[in-house]
């Protein structure tokens, strides 16, 4: 008899989440996505201008562990088929913040594009991050690149 052996289940991490009524949960595309898809809370529909940018409300509300950051991304159809992207990307929510999570959406294009309530606008990743202090200091190590910088690899 051959014993097979079972694979282990990795625990989820819990993140607390209030959504309005109405709002949608952030819903993963796939089943190892790594972020999840925010959607618009939208009252009506919402013109975003070409080469204009807004805050679209997604209703949804996070309660983070200490330690955790949420990073709000752009979605990449949106990017590719019509011009939308996050303007502070990636956008951060901080675990101390429990205000609604906005997307600020900004339209590259040349073309208005309008959002309507549900849609999916951005992606919301879950990261670790360390917390530092600054130690202030007059000279630091010297490095193989050093202060080479703003494309100073090339691009082949």
């Amino acid at each position: 008899m051959v014993l097979k052996k079972i694979p282990k289940v990795k625990k989820l991490m819990e993140v607390l989440i209030k959504c309005e009524d109405g709002a949608k949960l952030p819903v993963f595309g796939s089943k190892q996505a790594a972020g999840a898809d925010l959607c618009a809370f939208l009252k009506e529909d919402f013109v975003l201008k070409a080469h204009t940018w807004y805050p679209i409300p997604t209703g949804c509300k996070i309660s983070l562990p200490d330690g955790y950051e949420a990073q709000i991304r752009p979605r990449s159809g949106l990017a590719v088929k019509y011009g939308l992207s996050v303007l502070n990307t990636p956008g951060t929510v901080d675990p101390d913040y429990r205000g609604e999570i906005f997307v600020i959406l900004i339209n590259h294009s040349e073309k208005d594009f309008t959002i309507h309530n549900g849609d999916r606008i951005a992606q919301i990743v879950i990261n670790k991050f360390e917390k530092i202090n600054f130690k202030v200091t007059d000279k630091l190590p010297e490095s193989e690149r050093g202060e080479k910088g703003l494309g100073s690899t090339g691009i082949n």
